[in-house]
């Protein structure tokens, strides 16, 4: 148990059992297996509840049951969801779960559900983005979150509810303040400084920019794409490197065809890597143009404990890891022009590629966006519910 967790709980913690709910077990082992270590490490007993894929043996090693529950992720189909929910309570209640961790949207309408069903009160809410809910500005996008709020705060919440957001503006676009005592905001999942350590940054021309990502249009991959090609059309030196595959569970996802079309005049589409610091050292600047309805993408948190200037949009989460002229340059989303004119900037301007890097990778140290920091922070809010 963790010093501060077990400060706060003044009991044992073990022999309570702690239960995530996730959609894919990729998700869970990429960004919530430090958590669930902390957990470990208080004398909790952890399970995760989700799709089984092809990550299962890594989440094992690790110590945490994983239990299978084929669910589609990308569907909201309340009748699916029901079902899914049905299913997932016998689960919980099977597993005698103490406290239910539901994550991303869908975890937490099918989970907190389920948690209800099955009359468990300690449930976490951990909202990693929005989405197209987040993103959309018509009356379509404000009826959904209008229609959310109701749900999340509403049946599926208990007095023992706390929500864990990533960026103030999802809190508050679920009518909550962030200062509530039930609202807790952390670092994303957080990133192992040591993992992605600074490396030399590369000759300064070109200017050599990366994005690596789920090659989604939500992501702003095809307005990346424009932006460097209006900037080499204006003479500046920039190339863009492309790192990860469609996601084909995911209807936002850019056809395999298309990325292989871009990849042409200082483009270039590599596919999916396994080594997301390896890319980064060759490169000196780490990009991600999303259209919004993220939470804050680990992406961005990778290249600024990599050292590398940031180039974003203004939106919730990338802006409030990214301060425009510090860390990084922020652009409004959709907006190729005004990325083709920063990539400019910084294709001018080694020194403040230079001082951006280092600003960002202070950034992670000294802000909470560590694995660590947030570890601690999701450990304390367990012992807390537990207490």
């Amino acid at each position: 148990m963790t010093a501060s967790a077990q400060s706060r709980s003044g009991q044992s913690l073990a022999g309570k059992r702690l239960v995530f709910v996730v959609t894919e077990d990729w998700f869970f082992a990429s960004h919530f297996l430090p958590m669930a270590r902390a957990a470990l490490r208080m004398g909790l007993s952890v399970a995760v509840v989700t799709r089984v894929r092809a990550h299962r043996a890594v989440i094992e090693a690790a110590g945490i049951r994983v239990v299978p529950l084929e669910a589609e992720r990308s569907s909201l189909n309340p009748m699916a969801a029901g079902y899914a929910a049905g299913q997932l309570s016998g689960i919980l209640k099977a597993l005698s779960a103490d406290i239910v961790h539901c994550v991303a949207l869908r975890g937490i309408l099918v989970g907190g559900t389920a948690a209800a069903m099955a009359g468990i009160p300690r449930r976490v809410f951990a909202l990693t983005g929005l989405g197209l809910l987040g993103a959309r500005e018509d009356a379509t996008g404000r009826l959904s979150r209008l229609a959310l709020k109701g749900l999340i705060r509403g049946p599926l919440a208990s007095r023992q509810t706390r929500f864990l957001f990533e960026n103030p503006d999802d809190a508050r676009a679920l009518g909550l303040d962030p200062s509530d005592t039930a609202v807790t905001l952390v670092g994303g999942a957080g990133v192992d400084p040591e993992a992605f350590a600074p490396r030399p940054l590369p000759p300064p021309a070109p200017l050599r920019v990366a994005i690596v990502a789920r090659m989604l249009w939500s992501k702003g991959i095809d307005v990346a794409v424009e932006g460097v090609r209006q900037a080499r059309a204006g003479g500046a030196a920039v190339e863009l490197s492309l790192y990860g595959a469609p996601d084909p569970s995911n209807r936002r996802a850019i056809p395999e065809a298309t990325l292989r079309s871009w990849s042409h005049d200082g483009v270039t589409w590599h596919g999916p890597t396994g080594d997301v610091a390896g890319a980064f050292a060759v490169h000196h600047v780490g990009a991600l143009p999303s259209r919004g309805g993220e939470g804050l993408p680990r992406t961005l948190l990778e290249a600024a404990a990599c050292g590398r200037a940031i180039l974003t949009s203004d939106v919730p989460g990338c802006r409030d890891l990214v301060r425009d002229g510090i860390e990084g340059l922020l652009v409004p989303p959709g907006d190729a022009a005004a990325l083709a004119a920063a990539l400019t900037r910084l294709a001018a301007d080694p020194a403040l590629v230079a001082r951006m890097g280092a600003a960002a990778r202070a950034r992670i140290l000294e802000g909470g966006y560590t694995e660590a920091a947030v570890a601690e922070t999701v450990a304390g809010l367990y012992a807390e519910l537990l207490a």
